[in-house]
């Protein structure tokens, strides 16, 4: 076994959650920047149709992104747990088998987009003016689906045998690329969406490589040695089964977006949804970090619930909860005092900022429970608790956002989109806190005494 692997079972909680989870919120900083930058310069280089082209387009990307998150997170959570229990062998069969899982899907999906790609973009909620412009975007995305998906999948598996650095480097080198890029050919070579959909590739390609440069290398744990097509239908299964919630997460975030397209449609026109557009980026911007600290805690917890080091998982839990509450604090501060500053960054359009203003407090009225909400879904993935992860996933953005959207807009209009985000944080928070106080002693103490 490497040692980046062996010192998940040994090293200290404190200095091995900032080992992993540093680098990991240093990469989800940056991609959370790169999101920020591409919004701006395709805000002001194109105009807010632009940016409301970019929210029309966010569901196919998620369902891509999704896609990918279920097939990396199912397997590194069995890779950990095998590395853990000292089954190297399975390990590196489960990582050949995520990777034809996404190479497989990732070409069903992008071919299956494309052919039904002008009904899906109505479908999706795109008002007539901005259909062509969304049309643009997404073609390009869709032909390097591939490197988007392999490259999300395989930093899911970096992470899982304790290398946080590579996986960092992996969405930092990409990021730059993405914001180095996007001024070139959006407002230098004038190509609008196309450009930021250009830069979008080039950089996920990049991405791809480096990750199969660094497999190849012999610094990874797992090997590509003896690499083959041959399809684990039982195996398969089981590392969708563990990835499915995060796959029902992020694909809820796209029915979300489509139902909040439409209503904001509805009740708002274009330059709502531009504003969604805005927001959803700040939202996603304030969340990303404790992504990292999620991504952090879970190779500790899947090697050390493998290895049956029980109390060594309770511990890289409890810190992990107390450091994303903290920052889920922060976050809901700063929108809290500087809301208008925030949407400034992304638009000097008198109207957008004004609307900018009220989505964004709105939408993250709840924030300082997010930080909870996230870490208590990634802590069942990490275990292999795929029925209670999926509940989890579920919770929010399907069983209380979604109706939400659906009836207060009749009472509130406009408003009432915004004020769906908040009470739908504070009903999943309520089902997490209820799930944890029930199943804590179950998964972990009881199995510590025995």
């Amino acid at each position: 076994m490497k040692e980046q692997s062996k010192r998940l079972g040994e090293d200290g909680i404190a200095s091995l959650m900032a080992r992993l989870s540093i680098p990991a919120f240093i990469g989800m900083f940056v991609m959370g920047m790169y999101n920020i930058v591409d919004t701006i310069f395709v805000s002001y280089g194109v105009g807010s149709n632009g940016v409301a082209a970019l929210s029309i387009a966010f569901p196919v990307q998620m369902i891509l992104m999704a896609m990918a998150a279920m097939f990396g997170i199912g397997g590194a959570s069995i890779i950990s747990r095998s590395l853990g229990s000292g089954d190297n062998e399975h390990a590196n069969k489960v990582y050949h088998q995520v990777i034809w899982l996404v190479l497989i899907s990732s070409v069903v999906i992008a071919v299956a987009t494309f052919i039904f790609l002008d009904p899906l973009i109505t479908m999706f909620g795109a008002p007539e003016e901005i259909h062509q412009m969304t049309k643009d975007f997404l073609s390009l995305i869709l032909v390097a689906a591939i490197f988007q998906t392999f490259a999300m999948a395989m930093n899911n598996i970096v992470r899982s045998e304790g290398n946080a650095k590579t996986a960092m480097l992996t969405m930092v080198i990409s990021a730059v690329i993405n914001m180095i890029l996007n001024p070139v050919f959006i407002m230098g070579f004038g190509m609008g969406v196309r450009g930021s959909a250009l830069a979008t590739v080039i950089a996920q390609a990049v991405g791809a490589i480096w990750l199969l440069v660094y497999f190849l290398s012999g610094k990874s744990s797992l090997s590509l040695q003896g690499f083959k097509f041959c399809f684990d239908t039982k195996l398969s299964l089981q590392i969708m089964a563990i990835g499915f919630p995060s796959f029902i997460m992020m694909s809820a975030g796209s029915i979300v977006t489509i139902v909040v397209n439409w209503m904001l449609q509805i009740y708002g026109g274009t330059l709502a949804i531009a504003v969604y557009g805005v927001a959803n980026r700040i939202a996603s911007f304030m969340v990303m970090p404790i992504n990292g600290v999620t991504q952090g805690m879970q190779p500790i917890v899947g090697f050390n619930y493998g290895s049956k080091q029980y109390e060594r998982v309770m511990k890289a839990v409890k810190l992990s909860m107390v450091v994303a509450t903290v920052m889920s604090i922060i976050a809901w501060g700063v929108v809290e005092i500087f809301p208008s500053q925030l949407v400034r960054i992304f638009s000097n359009e008198p109207e957008m900022i004004a609307e900018g203003t009220d989505a964004v407090r709105l939408i993250l009225l709840s924030a300082p429970t997010i930080g909870f909400q996230i870490v208590c879904g990634g802590l069942y993935q990490a275990l292999g608790r795929a029925r209670i992860s999926f509940i989890i996933s579920l919770m929010r953005q399907i069983i209380c956002l979604v109706p939400l959207l659906l009836i207060l807009p009749n009472f509130f209009g406009l408003e009432g989109v915004w004020y769906a985000f908040p009470l739908a944080d504070l009903g999943a928070f309520a089902v997490c806190c209820f799930i944890m106080a029930k199943t804590w002693r179950k998964t972990f103490r009881v199995q510590e005494l025995n």
